[in-house]
């Protein structure tokens, strides 16, 4: 029988990133009722994935949520390593060699395509690169985006979108007093943007974005919304989603949506259109970006499974800047099984699916699951992950080195400067303290290069 769980033989789980489901799996693990020592693994220098690099800087509140995992990063039997990237700094054959099981908490970072023509013009982006810039993730710290034309499009209506669009539309003196990264902040405050069009292919009622972000465009310091009135004679099936006592959405977002549409404009410098039943059909453009083309839709079908289907009626913006927020989708790693249909990990329970060597491999988050949900929901999702693997604690087949001295000292003997969680803490504490200088509650450093410089000067 195995001894795994108990105190002279702990369970030995490695998990691979450091997001919010990474954090919620390795409370879950140290809750338990077993010996149990958790190693997380980051390819970056800083943890905390998308609520570092995804939360919208004027969404301070969201981010108090890190509070919990430091809590978490400070309990017996866990370790950070930052800076270490699984599938160049250590492999699935190395994880098996050290590790009872591994956890991979590595999100969807890819975004769906639009699969129009010129949907690869030079202007036309995802909104993740976007939002990673703002944000100052090292990935997008050095591109480059055109805000000398008038007129941007935003494709999708979910949360991510409404974040693209706020930003755009917000004033430098909004986003002054955000941690947003300064390099995007001294960039939009030469942007010549004036029109934002927010384009969904389904109705009001279908929309994505929450009741609090939709309520946040009305309110703007400089900026109009605005909701063509004729988008609320609703098709049956929608009138039935509204009216259906459990919808919890759209019975709050549909009136907010309808005061936009009833307010007059107050001559703000910006103008924020929200789009309903539209689809892109075609990117024009020479070189880059010149308009967007976009054909309007009829909803059919049944309540929740409506089709949204062109009706061959066009309307062209001009425009320089298209984004595109329809989705993510995750990416393979080497050695572990991926469902390219679905973008996950394929899995049952949170235990990765693929035969034998699959085994001891376990998922959380949208790599699991698919991009839904928000912050808290990777709670519940990650507490069941842990619970099967908890369950299958008796047939994993313990590791050959229980241990991880030999791993790490090889990873440093390549050359990788690996990252402490009181490493981590110093960058913090260096970020906090630039940004309280001028007036933000953080300036951080974006590079990786920068972070490690200052740990090693």
């Amino acid at each position: 029988m195995s001894e795994l769980g108990t105190e002279s033989r702990p369970l030995r789980v490695a998990i691979i990133g450091s997001g919010p489901s990474g954090f919620y799996a390795a409370d879950a693990l140290i809750r338990a009722e077993q010996a149990v020592t958790v190693d997380m693994f980051e390819r970056l220098p800083n943890p905390y994935g998308l609520v570092r690099a995804g939360v919208a800087p004027d969404h301070a509140k969201i981010k108090n949520v890190i509070k919990i995992y430091e809590r978490i990063a400070e309990k017996p039997g866990f370790t950070y390593y930052g800076n270490v990237e699984f599938g160049k700094d250590l492999g699935i054959d190395d994880l098996k060699k050290h590790y009872d099981a591994t956890i991979f908490a590595n999100g969807a970072s890819s975004d769906r395509s639009l699969n129009i023509p010129g949907e690869d013009l030079e202007g036309s982006l995802p909104a993740t690169e976007f939002v990673g810039w703002y944000n100052g993730h090292p990935d997008y710290r050095d591109l480059q985006f055109d805000f000398s034309h008038e007129t941007a499009v935003v494709i999708g209506q979910g949360n991510v979108a409404i974040d693209v669009c706020r930003i755009l539309c917000k004033t430098v003196e909004e986003l002054r007093v955000t941690d947003i990264a300064q390099h995007a902040l001294d960039q939009l405050a030469n942007s010549k943007i004036r029109t934002v069009y927010m384009v969904g292919r389904r109705g009001p009622v279908q929309a994505k974005f929450t009741q609090i972000e939709i309520k946040e465009m009305g309110r703007l310091q400089d900026c109009d919304a605005h909701v063509e009135p004729g988008v609320f004679n609703l098709d049956p099936s929608s009138q039935a989603e509204l009216d259906d006592p459990e919808n919890k959405s759209a019975p709050k977002i549909v009136p907010i949506l309808k005061d936009i549409a009833n307010t007059n404009p107050n001559g703000k410098s910006k103008t924020l259109n929200i789009e309903f039943c539209k689809s892109p059909v075609e990117i024009k453009g020479t070189d880059r970006v010149e308009s967007i083309v976009l054909e309007e839709n009829e909803l059919t079908g049944e309540p929740y499974k409506m089709k949204a289907r062109g009706n061959g009626k066009m309307m062209e913006i001009p425009c320089g800047l298209v984004l595109r927020s329809v989705g993510y989708r995750g990416n393979p790693l080497p050695g572990v099984p991926f469902d390219d249909d679905n973008g996950v990990f394929p899995n049952e329970n949170g235990s990765i699916l693929g035969g034998p060597e699959a085994a001891g491999l376990y998922v959380v988050g949208w790599i699991k699951r698919g991009p839904s949900g928000v912050i808290g929901t990777n709670k519940p999702d990650s507490q069941l992950t842990v619970a099967q693997l908890l369950e299958d604690m008796p047939s994993l087949t313990p590791c050959e080195i229980p241990d991880s001295d030999s791993l790490i000292e090889g990873i440093r003997a390549n050359g990788t400067r690996i990252v402490s969680y009181e490493d981590w803490k110093k960058i913090d504490q260096q970020e906090v303290a630039h940004g309280e200088a001028s007036g933000k509650p953080r300036e951080k450093l974006t590079r990786v290069s920068e972070m490690l410089d200052l740990l090693d000067s």
